[in-house]
């Protein structure tokens, strides 16, 4: 016996409200720790806050799923060693800029306006310890370029 229309459109409407349950429920249960980081441009130093995605759990969720993200507010990624990086924006809403930094704080490479939802793989280029995920448009008006610097309490300042 075929299922009537009706009664697939209810089970396929319950199953999409029960995976959104268990999508929130599973991210819900990571939690980002927050910190203060200061980006050096050419047009003088900003002050941003940044959750920290420092273990595998909360790498692999970053900003999926989220809707909005405050002005100069972000999310670190610390790999927690020096490697080439490869990012996604399967999941995440929200346009993204990238920057691709290296141990010493200094920024290598910069991705701008990475398109939401897309699974093309946004590569670091060459090895790195950290990447900072801004809302897209805050490279350009910061004039963020590469050679900048981030300092914070992972990343040593200089002398």
């Amino acid at each position: 016996m075929i299922p009537s229309p009706r009664i697939f459109a209810r089970s396929a409407v319950t199953a999409l409200f029960l995976l959104s349950l268990l999508v929130s429920a599973v991210s819900a249960d990571i939690s980002f720790a927050r910190d203060k980081l200061r980006l050096l441009t050419g047009a003088g130093p900003r002050d941003l806050t940044v959750e920290l995605a420092v273990d595998p759990a909360q790498r692999e969720q970053g900003l999926m799923y989220r809707r909005q993200m405050a002005p100069d507010h972000g999310m670190l990624f610390d790999f927690g060693e020096t490697r080439r990086v490869m990012m996604w924006m399967k999941n995440t809403y929200l346009p993204l800029d990238m920057l691709f930094i290296a141990r010493d704080g200094t920024v290598r490479t910069i991705h701008e306006n990475a398109v939401p939802l897309s699974e093309a793989i946004i590569d670091s280029g060459e090895p790195v310890a950290f990447v900072l995920e801004l809302n897209a448009g805050t490279v350009r008006r910061l004039g963020v370029k590469p050679g900048d610097r981030l300092e914070g309490s992972r990343i040593p300042a200089t002398n």
